[in-house]
This record gives structure tokens, C-alpha cells and sequence, in this order.
């Protein structure tokens, strides 16, 4: 693996292991991630808050800044997307045990590619697809209650239920009202010991204009002032975590390859994944790596499933029935460039990108506020 590349720490400081480290804590156990005891926790996941991105950009963020020398880092989960990392997050396990191993994978029983943000080509048994609990049924389980606050189109989506089933919702109807959000995370803490609320606007502004620009120096100020004000108003007994579920990587437009538009790239029977992180299904692996390995040469490392597999990039256990969903091949893409597919025209209009194994994708900070 390229020296520019971080593996996943599975088992140890990553988001996998955060709500396992809160189980802990909360029966008086020893926590994976050394969280601060509390009675109560609020976990803000900041989508695409990555740490080379804030450390970069910092001077706009100034109740993280104070913080920053002191706060944990995390990895995600491989690939570094949205979909895994919530996941990963939700059951506590990584990507080869709960299923989600992408933004678009392969569901083998009907050979085609699903979309697991929008489960458009998804099976009907959202549920059943997962293939581990989430971890807020285990604190159910236990006698733990807890909610997630986020947008309130995103209560029955299939993402909520793959990775938040066991949660109470609660609905944001005002995104970018901080004084809302604050008053539902209080609310659902009335009620429950575990509490998740999701920001995705720093996600959304760095994909269509790039992390830096003035869109996302815009959301990282609001997200801050964000953090300012739910810390001061949770409870003494509540422990705040911020965290991200991935970081980012603008891609020049003469950075982006086009697969159809070189013939030494066909012979896949789907292009899946993302253009940081493609996953390939071929029938013949060994080639098809072979040939886009050669083809691209030190713009990516590409390997076989088995490779990945080996290195531990979804786990050290991966469930029998995720195999296959995992590409025969993948593309995990270096420095700042990207492989385009005519499959996904939306993605051309991208700025900032992630799902591969670089540092600026793959690690995430940890602050802790409290409890008092």
C-alpha cells in the first residue's frame, strides 16, 4: 500500500468503535476510544469534516481551533463514504460485517449496482440487507434509549434504517437554523441516553464548490458556532462528541480520467463505487487489475478483492454474504485524482471528492465537551 495511504484502525481509534466505546462506559466497562465517562452522550457527525481539511482551514472555526492540539483522531471506514462511515458508525463494526461496503456496490442476487444513499436499484428488505444489528438495538437491549436528529426527510430512508434502526427521530425542518437544532438534540435528551444529530451542508458545499471556498469556509463557520452553542446549553451529566465520517479531496477537472474513453479500461461487467474509490465486477479480475494498474500507473493502487480482503481494508472478519458485494477489483485513487464513468454523469460536476485510503480522506477528528 502506498506510504501516502492510511489503513483503517479497526478495533481501535476509529468511528466503528466510537458507540461501542459509549456502551462501555455507560455499563462501567472499558471503552476502544478513550471517551470521557458521562451519564449521557450527543454525538454530532459533521459530514466530510475531515482533519487535514479542518487543520488547513481552522482560523475559520474558532471553538474547534481551542481544541484542536487536544482532540482525538479517527479513521473511517474504507471506502471513505458517507454510506460506509454511518454505518460503520451506526452498528459499531466495520463495512465486512454490516454489508454497506460503498456508495454504489453490487447486490449479487440481481447482479446490479445499488446506490445505498438513495437505495435506488436496493432490495425491498432494507433490513435484511444489513447484515448486523445497530448498536443502538443493542442499548435497547440494554435499557438505553436513544434518537437521532436529523433532516426529517431522512427518518424512513433506507440508510436511516440500515444504520439508525432502534432510534427515536426527530425531524430538523429548519436546516440551517442553529437555535432548532440545539432545542431537538435537548429535546431528545429528555428521553433518551444516546443521542445522534447529522450536519451534512460542509459535505454538500465542498462537493459543488470545493473544500476552501468560500461555501465551505461559510458552512465550517456555521457548523463551529453550532458546536458553541450546543456545548454550553447540554446538560452538566452530557458528554459532546464532534466527529466527521470522512474527509476530502478537490479534483482538477485535468485530473479526472474518463473509463469509457480509453480502451484499455473495458472489459468490466459494472463500474461501480465512487471516482476516488471504484469498484470494479469482471469476470476476470486478474486482468481487468492487471490492465488498470498498468494504465494508470502511479495515479492509483488497484487490486484484486482477494488483496483487499488480506490487508484488512473491511475488516479482519468479513461476513460470507458481503464477499460478494465488494468489487472484483479496486481502484483506490492517489493524490488528487479521480476515475470518471459515463454510468454517473453527476458525478462530472464535482469539485471535492473522497473514498480512497489517503490522509485527507481517511482520518477524522474527536472533540469532547463536558461532561461539566
Amino acid at each position: 500500500m502506498h506510504d501516502e495511504f492510511i489503513a483503517p484502525r479497526y478495533g481501535g481509534d476509529s468511528l466503528s468503535s466510537l458507540l461501542p466505546s459509549i456502551e462501555a462506559r455507560l455499563k462501567s466497562g472499558s471503552p476502544i476510544v478513550d471517551i470521557p465517562r458521562a451519564s449521557r452522550y450527543v454525538i454530532l457527525l459533521v459530514d466530510g469534516l475531515g482533519v487535514h481539511p479542518l487543520q488547513e482551514h481552522v482560523d475559520h472555526a474558532d471553538t474547534l481551533a481551542e481544541r484542536l492540539d487536544t482532540a482525538m483522531t479517527l479513521t473511517c471506514s474504507v471506502p471513505s463514504t458517507t454510506a460506509t462511515s454511518l454505518t460503520s458508525l451506526g452498528c459499531g463494526v466495520p463495512p465486512g460485517q454490516h454489508g454497506v461496503v460503498g456508495y454504489t456496490f453490487l447486490d449479487p442476487a440481481r447482479d446490479q449496482l445499488l446506490n445505498a444513499l438513495t437505495w435506488e436499484g436496493g432490495p425491498e428488505d432494507v433490513p435484511g440487507f444489513r447484515c448486523h444489528d445497530t448498536a443502538f438495538q443493542r442499548l435497547t437491549v440494554g435499557g438505553q434509549n436513544s434518537g437521532v436528529v436529523s433532516l426529517g426527510r431522512f427518518q424512513d430512508s433506507a440508510l436511516t434504517r440500515l444504520a439508525f434502526d432502534g432510534t427515536e427521530h426527530f425531524g430538523i425542518e429548519r436546516e440551517a437554523d442553529t437555535g432548532h437544532f440545539v432545542d431537538l438534540v435537548l429535546r431528545a435528551l429528555d428521553t433518551n441516553t444516546v443521542v445522534y444529530g447529522y450536519q451534512r451542508m460542509l459535505d454538500h458545499n465542498g462537493h459543488g464548490h470545493g473544500v476552501g471556498s468560500w461555501q465551505w469556509l461559510e458552512s465550517l463557520a456555521h457548523i463551529d458556532d453550532m458546536v458553541a452553542e450546543l456545548a454550553a446549553a447540554l446538560p452538566a451529566d452530557t458528554c459532546l462528541l464532534v466527529t466527521g465520517d470522512h474527509g476530502m479531496v478537490n479534483v482538477p477537472l485535468e485530473r479526472k480520467i474518463v473509463a469509457e474513453d480509453h480502451a484499455a479500461l473495458d472489459g468490466c461487467r459494472h463500474i461501480g463505487g465512487e471516482a476516488r474509490f471504484r469498484q470494479l465486477y469482471c469476470d476476470d479480475p486478474t486482468r481487468i487489475a492487471a490492465a488498470w494498474s498498468e494504465f494508470l500507473g502511479d495515479r492509483a493502487h488497484v487490486v484484486t478483492r482477494k488483496q483487499a480482503l488480506r490487508a484488512g481494508w473491511f475488516g479482519p472478519h468479513v461476513d460470507p454474504r458481503v464477499v460478494p458485494r465488494i468489487g472484483d477489483v479496486l481502484v483506490a485513487m492517489r493524490q488528487d485524482w479521480g476515475i470518471m464513468t459515463s454510468a454517473f454523469p453527476g458525478e462530472f460536476s464535482l469539485v471535492g471528492m473522497h473514498g480512497s485510503l489517503t490522509a485527507e480522506e481517511m482520518m477524522v477528528p474527536l472533540f469532547c465537551f463536558g461532561p461539566r
